[in-house]
């Protein structure tokens, strides 16, 4: 565990010059954190940057990201927003552009009115993305939300310490991983999604569906460039598996043949030399 609290410990993120909390110890905050995996969602009512109305229910039937932030931090979470908009565009050009949702959820129920909301979006260029919602909600359904999230915050003198955290929801709006600090690897946020876009929601043995998850299993990430590149040898290697499999599976049945011949023939002989 201490190796966890020395990581965690550097993914609080704090308003300086605050001091956090006891209880928001980095192995109390993990373990809240990773408790909530499998938790539902509830039917909240959030509001959104332009001021209407927009229900979490709305947003399920596909993966959901959300990203805690509040709009008056200065540090951290422009960082996390920042970096979290280059890794959905790197993640939506391999599994596809409406293949999963995001919510950047301002947690300061105080202060992250519409306006707020608006001109943070707006500076990190977020407004306007495809399937990128920018919310917060009163302070009795972000206390609610917070918790099924299993998010730690602290208010501390000029904002908050929290823990740097993207909880990323199944279609179904169950908490199904949690992602911690401001400049994740690619990998962390993307094969979370690639079981729940490719896994668990596509059955379909319809072509295009399958050459989908075909393509993506021969997709690999390469740390030096730190984006995902196909692999060809990957796919010769299961084509040319393919047809040893074919060749052998014809080499089987031609000497079962053979075999069933000789048997027959070894049967009528007898019968035609007495004749």
């Amino acid at each position: 565990m201490s190796g966890i609290a020395a990581l965690l410990a550097l993914l609080i993120a704090a308003a300086p010059p605050a001091t956090a909390a006891a209880d928001l110890a980095p192995e109390i905050a993990y373990e809240r954190s990773q408790a909530a995996i499998g938790n539902p969602t509830g039917d909240h009512i959030l509001r959104d940057h332009r001021g209407r109305e927009l229900a979490l229910a709305d947003l399920r039937g596909k993966p959901l990201v959300v990203s805690l932030i509040y709009t008056s931090c200065g540090t951290v979470c422009p960082i996390v927003t920042d970096h979290l908009r280059d890794m959905v565009a790197e993640a939506r050009a391999l599994l596809g552009e409406d293949s999963f949702r995001v919510l950047t959820f301002g947690f300061d129920a105080s202060g992250d009115r519409p306006g707020q909301l608006a001109g943070f979006a707006a500076t990190h260029r977020i407004a306007g993305l495809n399937e990128w919602y920018i919310a917060s909600a009163d302070a009795a359904t972000v206390e609610a939300f917070l918790n099924e999230l299993g998010f730690s915050l602290q208010e501390s003198a000029g904002g908050f310490d929290h823990l740097t955290q993207t909880t990323i929801l199944d279609a179904r709006g169950r908490v199904y991983r949690q992602v911690y600090g401001q400049t994740f690897p690619l990998p962390v946020l993307l094969e979370p999604l690639k079981d729940l876009v490719l896994g668990r929601t596509t059955r379909s043995l319809a072509p295009a569906d399958l050459w989908d998850r075909l393509t993506f299993l021969c997709t690999v990430y390469n740390p030096l460039t730190g984006s995902y590149r196909f692999d060809y040898s990957i796919f010769f290697g299961i084509f040319f598996g393919g047809l040893s499999l074919i060749g052998m599976g014809w080499i089987i049945l031609r000497l079962w043949l053979e075999r069933r011949r000789a048997l027959r023939s070894g049967r009528t002989r007898p019968a035609t030399e007495a004749h």
